[in-house]
C-alpha cells in the first residue's frame, strides 16, 4: 500500500487557488489571549518513531478540540512529514482546531503491525490527556487518516476508545474489512501475502476480524466520513461499501463518497470535493 502524498499536495494547491474561506483572524474576540504554539518531535515513548508534532492555535481554551493526523505508507514506511501540507490546509480553513501529527512505529523484520501501531495511538492519546492543562485544550479529538493510517484511525476509534473521546473519524482510502472476499479471493489485490508479512501469523478468520474496523464497529462509534476511488488498485470498492452499510445499520452519522474513476488518490474537481466535504464534517463535529 503506497503513500498518497500527491493527493495531499494537490489538495492544498487546489484549495489555495479556489477556496473563498475568509481570513481566520477576528477583532474583538473574547477568547483568552494565548499565542499560537508549535511543538515538534514531542516524545510519547522511548522508541525512535514515537513522536508527534502539535500545533496549538492562538486564543485556544478548554473547549479547543484536536484533530489527530495518521499518515499512510502501508504500515511499513513514510512518516508524519507526509501530512505537513494537509496541516496548512487545516490551519487556513479550520483555524480554531489544534492539530496533532503523529508518527508511529513501522513494521520491519523485527516487529509486527498489531498491536504495536494501535498501542502507539493509545500512547499518543494518553500523552495528550496528561498534557491537557499545559496545552490548554479540550480532551475531545477527531482523526483523519490516509490509507494504512485511516485503517489504524478507524480501528482505534471503534475498538479501543474506551472513554469515547473520539468525536469523528475520517478515512481517505482506508482498508476496513480483511475478510472481504475481494481481498481473500481476488489475486489482483494480493492482500493476504502482505498481511502475513505484516503480522507474522497464520491468518485466521478470527484474527482478520480483530484487525478489521468493519468487524469491530459498534453503535458507540463516532461520526465517520469515508472517501474511496472506484479504480483503486490497492483498496477494493467493497471496503467502503461494506462499512457504509454497517454505519447505516447501526444508525451512526456518516458520509460516504466514491469517485468512480479515481484510484488510490485523485485530483481536480474530485479533490476539491473531498476537502469541501471533509472540512464541513470536521467543523460540524469538532469546532
Amino acid at each position: 500500500m503506497k503513500p498518497i502524498k500527491t493527493i495531499i499536495i494537490l489538495l492544498f494547491i487546489a484549495v489555495t487557488c479556489f477556496s473563498c474561506t475568509s481570513d481566520s483572524t477576528s477583532e474583538g474576540s473574547d477568547f483568552l489571549d494565548l499565542e499560537a504554539t508549535i511543538k515538534t518531535d514531542v516524545e510519547y515513548g522511548i522508541e525512535e518513531f514515537q513522536t508527534y508534532d502539535i500545533y496549538l492555535p492562538a486564543h485556544r481554551d478548554i473547549d479547543t478540540k484536536t484533530l489527530i493526523l495518521v499518515h499512510g505508507g502501508g504500515w511499513t514506511s513514510v512518516d508524519k512529514k507526509d501530512m505537513n501540507t494537509f496541516i496548512e490546509l487545516i490551519q487556513k480553513d479550520l483555524p480554531n482546531l489544534a492539530i496533532l501529527n503523529m508518527n508511529y512505529r513501522l513494521v520491519d523484520e523485527t516487529s509486527e503491525a498489531y498491536p504495536m501501531q494501535i498501542n502507539d495511538i493509545t500512547a499518543v492519546v494518553n500523552h495528550l490527556n496528561s498534557n491537557i492543562d499545559a496545552y490548554q485544550i479540550s480532551k475531545d479529538f477527531g482523526f483523519v487518516g490516509v490509507s494504512a493510517g485511516a485503517h489504524l484511525a478507524m480501528l482505534w476509534s471503534y475498538a479501543f476508545d474506551d472513554t469515547q473521546q473520539t468525536k469523528m473519524v475520517g478515512s481517505i482510502v482506508g482498508p476496513t474489512n480483511f475478510t472481504d472476499p475481494a481481498y481473500l479471493e481476488d489475486l489482483n489485490f494480493n492482500t493476504l501475502n502482505q498481511l502475513e508479512q505484516l503480522y507474522g501469523l497464520d491468518l485466521t478468520t478470527e484474527f482478520l476480524e480483530k484487525i478489521s474496523p468493519y468487524h469491530q464497529i459498534t453503535e458507540l462509534a463516532p461520526p465517520t466520513i469515508l472517501f474511496y476511488g472506484g479504480k483503486d488498485p490497492l483498496i477494493p470498492t467493497s471496503q467502503g461499501d461494506q462499512l457504509q452499510s454497517k454505519l447505516q445499520e447501526l444508525g451512526i452519522m456518516h458520509e460516504y463518497t466514491l469517485y468512480p474513476e479515481a484510484g488510490h488518490g485523485w485530483e481536480g474537481l474530485e479533490l476539491l470535493d473531498t476537502w469541501s466535504k471533509l472540512k464541513v464534517f470536521i467543523g460540524a463535529n469538532l469546532e
